[in-house]
């Protein structure tokens, strides 16, 4: 039997990466078949740059000062495009994508939001698990969806979920989500792969 080729995957993110550890983890066990091809950053400091280059990928900071947000999405594209990008993943990426960018990916960017949306949607980080935790449920949790135009309303991928401790903080739920975000994105990974989401495309 041929082994099947890898699925080719970007990164967009603005800090650690921590989501990415996970991916990379997983691909070296042989239990993600894909390769990572390029991370970029609108922050030349963030971790997740750090996070590649330890791995020999080839990183991109993208400056976004001065720039309208198509002209720096034009720059993200002819990056993604140089490095044969099949499928874009949005880890902790703090920007919000033009409607151009989305319809130049459409069906191929997949973003985790930590919260079960559409409860919560258009804040970002630690702005989401404390207004989860002002609102008084008893439940939150992570969302892959896949990126459109309409900030945090395109096709939910998947949802994965956690209960909320009642000492619970901003801090210690965002630890405990981000335990199932990566988790989340390999199953949309591989959901994508093999042509399983293929009807939220209809």
């Amino acid at each position: 039997m041929t082994t099947p080729t890898p699925i080719r995957l970007g990164v967009l993110g603005s800090t650690r990466g921590t989501d990415l550890a996970a991916i990379f983890n997983t691909i070296d066990t042989g239990e993600l078949n894909a390769t990572v091809e390029v991370v970029v950053s609108n922050k030349s400091k963030a971790y997740i740059l750090t996070r590649a280059r330890e791995r020999g990928i080839p990183t991109q900071f993208i400056g976004a000062k001065n720039k309208s947000r198509e002209a720096f999405d034009r720059e993200v594209t002819a990056v993604l495009e140089n490095h044969g990008v099949a499928l874009i993943l949005l880890v902790g990426f703090m920007r919000i994508l033009s409607p151009e960018f989305c319809e130049r990916w459409k069906n191929r960017i997949l973003n985790v939001h930590p919260s079960l949306l559409p409860a919560f949607a258009g804040g970002m980080n630690l702005d989401v698990h404390q207004a989860v935790l002002d609102a008084g449920v008893t439940e939150t949790g992570c969302t892959i969806h896949f990126v459109t135009a309409d900030v945090d309303a395109g096709p939910i991928v998947i949802q994965k979920r956690c209960s909320i401790d009642p000492e619970e903080t901003s801090e210690s739920l965002k630890t405990k989500v981000q335990a199932l975000e990566g988790e989340a994105f390999i199953q949309a990974i591989r959901q994508y792969q093999n042509h399983e989401l293929d009807h939220l495309f209809r």
